[in-house]
């Protein structure tokens, strides 16, 4: 009788254990995640430091505690904050995985070994290889194109035409109308320097933001912080990613107009990544295997993030195509030239505009 209640008993764990394991219909062909499923419950907890707006990385992190029951806490920090705190933990993380935000702090941290590899079965889904770190160590799940959102009324008022170039933002016309986000704290702002360093070569780019330096009113700490400033007209200007841009015009601004420049821009790979030495690697591994799912990426747009996305299987936001941004009109962008050179870039950049502890214009916080 005994050997009987046992070998039932065992049956109904089996039973609960199966139950307990979601399925996604978009998950990589022949890919079993069963053993890794059950291998991240019993780790129990994952931490997120999320680099993408929080309304977004709320919904992803609320959904994946429900789908695996696995506690899911997060922080939103912008990119280079991350980096700097992995960096400063030294193999020991406090979180488990990183969020969304551009790449060029992700390629940093890859040069210096802070990320873990994995080989994800739902990267099949990605449309390109360049939508992936070549040793794993991130992938991507959107893609963000960079340009200028503009206050049509204040240019109106101005009497000024909206800037159509890159170098047009140099113009004396714009002195204290454009905001640019900071260097040290937000990756948007690495992408920036980058492409003008790959458009223009290095000493021209300096020479470039030289000039551009005397027309920006302010810094701000994240990527996404000149967007909210346009619309109420507390600048005039705003460079970054255009699908901020269109989240304000959602929100009610219909005065901003959005640009791509016509000599040319670069976009961001928006990533999710392993760190290394994590307390939960299999929660952390399941984790990846959700962002490179449609059930993780295609909620994006119903918590006001519009990026392009990556993944074959997933569903384009109406909104970003409706106001015809197209997501292939960018340069070749050179992702190993950044992953080897944004930190000594970023150097050069202030060493060019000075003012790096203007808390003033260089905001941190």
């Amino acid at each position: 009788m005994k050997k009987r209640l046992a070998v039932l008993l065992a049956g109904l764990m089996a039973l609960s254990l199966t139950a307990s394991v979601p399925v996604f219909a978009d998950e990589a062909e022949g890919a079993d995640l069963t053993d890794l499923i059950a291998a991240a419950q019993e780790e129990g907890e994952l931490t997120v430091y999320g680099s993408c707006e929080e309304e977004y990385l709320s919904a992803a992190c609320a959904k994946f505690e429900k789908t695996y029951n696995i506690k899911t806490v997060y922080q939103r920090l912008s990119t280079s904050e991350v980096y700097t705190k992995i960096s400063e933990e030294a193999g020991n993380p406090s979180g488990d995985v990183w969020f969304g935000g551009t790449t060029d702090p992700y390629n940093e941290a890859v040069a210096a070994d802070l990320l873990e590899p994995y080989e994800a079965a739902n990267a099949v889904n990605l449309i390109d290889e360049q939508y992936k770190d070549p040793t794993n160590c991130w992938y991507g799940i959107y893609k963000g194109i960079l340009g200028f959102m503009v206050n049509t009324e204040e240019l109106d008022r101005l009497g000024l035409e909206a800037p159509a170039t890159w170098d047009d933002l140099t113009k004396e016309e714009y002195a204290g109308l454009i905001m640019l986000s900071n260097p040290n704290t937000a990756g948007t702002a690495k992408l920036v320097i980058n492409t003008m360093v790959q458009m223009k070569g290095h000493d021209e780019a300096m020479e470039y933001f030289k000039a551009l330096d005397k027309n920006v009113i302010q810094y701000t700490k994240s990527g996404s912080g000149p967007s909210k400033m346009v619309g109420p007209g507390e600048c005039t200007i705003g460079v970054g990613f255009l699908h901020d841009g269109i989240y304000q015009i959602l929100q009610g601004y219909d005065n901003i107009g959005l640009i791509v420049p016509e000599d040319g821009t670069s976009y961001e790979v928006g990533a999710t990544a392993i760190f290394k030495g994590c307390a939960h690697p299999n929660a952390a591994k399941l984790w990846i295997e959700y962002a490179l799912t449609p059930d993780c990426v295609d909620i994006a747009k119903e918590n006001g993030s519009y990026q392009f996305l990556v993944l074959s299987n997933a569903t384009q936001p109406q909104e970003a195509e409706d106001f015809g941004l197209d997501p292939n009109n960018t340069i070749d962008y050179d992702f190993e030239d950044a992953k080897q050179n944004t930190a000594k870039y970023v150097e050069d950049f202030f060493a060019a505009v000075g003012g790096e502890d203007d808390a003033d214009r260089f905001l941190t916080e």
